[in-house]
């Protein structure tokens, strides 16, 4: 099991670039139906994300496991109504009596054992009224073919998403981004989903 806040602690962490992912300002160029928040960014690390959904003028919960990344990310500039909270967004007990009207999801379930797919599809679930919007660019083949790696990340399937999030989700449109960092490009896909 990957210890995520000694990773921030020492520094070994690959996927931070800098700035939001070019999947997430494509999709804020195109879709505008993100409710009227708050906007969870579950494995937010240090935050860029979060902070790049703020030009939508609605509250932005920051939320990840690593006490370390959370820290990190309250120490950028505010730029909008974000707040970032570490906690697991696989624990029920974090959830309970919380709600979003959307989730951004961009590298928190890629990070999870496979195993944990479907209390993540539960979590997300869980925390969304009918209508809500779950948004996310998701790896498709996050490693080079042929590299031996075991992850995380961990790849998936359009037709696995489709089965994880089927229960509670409608599928609405999904599409390979533009625009991607030097290295992922080809390898991931964005999906948008509706809670039923």
């Amino acid at each position: 099991m990957t210890n995520w806040d000694q990773r921030y602690q020492t520094g070994d962490m690959p996927w931070e670039k800098g700035q939001p992912v070019p999947a997430l300002l494509e999709l804020l160029a195109k879709h505008h139906a993100w409710g009227a928040g708050p906007v969870l960014v579950p494995g937010c690390g240090l935050g860029h994300d979060a902070r790049a959904l703020g030009v939508l003028d609605i509250p932005v919960v920051g939320l990840d496991i690593s006490a370390t990344a959370v820290a990190l990310a309250r120490e950028f500039p505010t730029t909008g109504q974000h707040s970032f909270e570490q906690g697991d967004f696989l624990d029920p007990e974090w959830r309970a009596g919380r709600e979003f009207s959307a989730v951004w999801e961009h590298t928190c379930f890629c990070a999870i054992d496979p195993g944990q797919r479907a209390d993540y599809a539960q979590a997300v679930a869980g925390c969304l009224p009918p209508g809500g919007l779950l948004a996310g660019v998701f790896f498709l083949t996050p490693h080079d073919p042929g590299e031996d790696a075991d992850g995380p990340p961990f790849g998936v399937t359009i037709d696995e998403l489709d089965a994880w999030f089927a229960p509670a989700f409608e599928r609405f449109d999904g599409w390979v981004p533009r625009a991607a960092f030097p290295g992922r490009e080809d390898r991931e896909w964005i999906g948008l989903y509706r809670r039923r």
